[in-house]
């Protein structure tokens, strides 16, 4: 087990190191930084003498290594556009992404594996089928499309809930801010929440259905319904059990592209987070905040595989036989 760990270690380290030289060479070799940080004005000795103290007349591997030296310490250098360090404006819009994010992941496994299990025990009855149907709405639509038909809907014409903004936030640690403490803010993040976790959603409750109805055809279950066990032991006891590795993989995967892929939501919501920061830098070649991004969700997808892979051996206790029978014949 802990040789395990250290190699699944090891690989992450490998893969922020390659994604950390992707962020390199999008923030040294993507048009000229000079360019981004001075006026047309400036002359070419302030320009050298500028370039000369950022260090970017240096290796390219001198360079390399003071980047990540830097990353490290969360130092992405200033924003061309706001003129302010990355580091400052991260801690400002991340609790607002991990906020929509957290509501978005638990709304989706609270509907969708329920509603996965339900639909594949009573596979034949209409709710079931109702069920299906509406998930196909998930997968079907657009983000934006659903985004806009939910503002339209509960915003709009009904007037229920605000179509944009976070809502009022409470700071409770540092500069770290929550709109779960106010009503408003709790009115404000159901629509995105609802329009982010659509598709995982239907994600989810799919995977969990199909494996469902797949573990309710094997053998063991079978002898499970011939010792006269109840459909309640053997549907949650034994069967659920068994479907738990794929909804895991699913799940984590999952809640690592909602950071990702949360972009569209804010945009749509105007939602203050990462997501909509993103597109500005995008829109105004800010490359330190696209690179701070990018680093961001790396690093969450890397935690998040990591935490899935360890999880695996508290889930399933055949994959703990065969590493022990593998490092036994090692």
């Amino acid at each position: 087990m802990i040789f395990y760990i250290i190699n699944r270690i090891l690989q992450s380290i490998a893969v922020m190191l390659f994604t950390a030289f992707v962020c390199f060479i999008l923030f040294n070799y993507v048009g000229d930084p000079i360019n981004n940080m001075v006026g047309q004005e400036t002359t070419i000795q302030d320009r050298e003498a500028l370039r000369e103290r950022l260090g970017l007349n240096d290796p390219t591997a001198v360079q390399f290594l003071r980047f990540l030296r830097k990353a490290a310490h969360g130092d992405f250098g200033i924003s061309y556009r706001l003129q302010r360090p990355v580091r400052d404006l991260i801690p400002e819009r991340l609790p607002a992404t991990l906020e929509l994010v957290f509501a978005s992941a638990v709304l989706a496994l609270a509907l969708g594996i329920p509603l996965g299990i339900y639909t594949g025990i009573n596979r034949d009855t209409w709710l079931s089928r109702a069920i299906l149907a509406g998930s196909l709405a998930g997968v079907s639509l657009p983000t934006f499309v659903i985004g806009i038909l939910l503002i339209y809907l509960f915003a709009v014409t009904l007037g229920l809930l605000p179509s944009y903004g976070r809502g009022e936030t409470v700071q409770i640690i540092g500069s770290w801010t929550t709109g779960f403490l106010t009503v408003s803010g709790w009115k404000a993040i159901i629509l995105p929440a609802i329009t982010l976790c659509l598709y995982q959603l239907t994600l989810i409750l799919r995977i969990v259905r199909a494996e469902m109805m797949e573990v309710l055809l094997t053998d063991y279950i079978k002898f499970a319904r011939a010792r006269g066990l109840t459909d309640r032991i053997i549907n949650y006891g034994h069967a659920l059990k068994n479907t738990l590795i794929p909804v895991i993989t699913v799940t984590g995967l999952q809640v690592g592209s909602l950071i990702a892929f949360s972009i569209i939501t804010e945009t749509v919501f105007q939602w203050p987070g990462m997501g909509s920061l993103f597109i500005q830098a995008v829109h105004f070649a800010d490359i330190p905040i696209m690179v701070a991004y990018l680093v961001m969700v790396a690093l969450v997808f890397v935690i998040i595989n990591l935490i899935v892979d360890l999880l695996y051996f508290l889930v399933d206790p055949r994959l703990r036989q065969d590493r022990i029978a593998s490092e036994g014949q090692g």
